[in-house]
């Protein structure tokens, strides 16, 4: 379970696509820079190579993290100074995804890495250790970026903030491991909806590739977005369990969540409405309105 709550926490997450510069260095696909036809097949050469024998030929096999482009990034970042109240940010990449500079991953990356170099929060993701973390340095690694504070590391685990040891490091906390070990994992979905916490929601990860062929960038992101909200209301649920929140802590905590919610849906992002109304409906179905 969780051991320490940090001034400052960053629940996340990331999707991502399979990467057609990718397939163009690696299997001489046609260079494809953003969605269409040619990046449809950029992304059948890569689950291809990635198929097994009895395999469907259409399928869509999971690939190496540093064969695929993250195409957004969003988190709560809970701050809190000694002695205060603590407060909740939504953090969306990229900021407007209709901007074509915006959306470059490299811009990005760089954007996270810089910040989460600079405050040292403590990471939360689900599945984060085996999967959002290595992309990230992957990625990083591939475009030449450098860590800009993020691959800092100190001479020994209690001595610092470590982003690449989730075993023994409080600063990457990966919310799967908490819940179960290799079979008996729940998947993200199937933790927080039994919680009274909205899952996925009309999207799945598996869907993501797809959208973002037929130019639905935004709507990946308000998914991602979901996804953030739903990590941190688990990270807050699994500290309560852990003895970090008090009972009436996890209850303010659920309030700040919402007051955000409804923060954000009055500054015009309105496809949080559906969040905040599964949550509701959750909580009812659940017994913890």
């Amino acid at each position: 379970m969780l051991k320490r709550i940090a001034d400052s926490v960053f629940s996340f997450d990331i999707e991502w696509i399979p990467d057609p510069k990718s397939a163009e260095i690696l299997f001489d696909s046609p260079p494809a820079d953003g969605p269409g036809q040619q990046a449809a097949e950029s992304f059948e050469a890569l689950w291809a190579s990635a198929r097994k024998e009895g395999d469907l030929p259409d399928s869509q096999p999971y690939l190496k993290t540093i064969l695929c482009r993250i195409v957004s990034l969003a988190g709560i970042l809970r701050e809190k100074v000694p002695g205060g109240e603590p407060s909740l940010k939504l953090i969306s990449l990229p900021a407007d995804p209709m901007d074509p500079e915006k959306i470059d991953e490299k811009s990005m990356i760089s954007s996270f890495l810089k910040s989460v170099g600079r405050r040292k929060p403590q990471l939360v993701g689900y599945n984060s250790a085996q999967a959002d973390v290595p992309i990230l340095v992957q990625r990083a690694i591939v475009l030449g970026l450098p860590g800009f504070g993020f691959s800092d590391r100190p001479n020994k685990p209690w001595e610092g903030v470590d982003y690449f040891d989730a075993r023994n490091s409080d600063y990457n906390l990966d919310l799967a491991d908490a819940m179960g070990q290799y079979r008996d994992r729940p998947t993200l979905h199937q933790a927080a909806t039994l919680s009274g916490i909205p899952g996925k929601i009309e999207v799945s990860g598996d869907s993501v590739a797809q959208m973002w062929l037929e130019g639905k960038l935004p709507e990946v992101v308000e998914y991602n977005e979901f996804d953030a909200f739903t990590t941190h209301l688990l990270w807050a649920r699994i500290a309560h369990f852990s003895g970090l929140l008090t009972s009436e802590e996890y209850e303010n905590e659920q309030s700040l969540v919402s007051k955000l919610l409804h923060s954000e849906i009055a500054n015009g992002h309105t496809h949080l409405e559906r969040f905040l109304n599964e949550w509701n409906r959750l909580r009812g179905l659940t017994g913890q309105s």
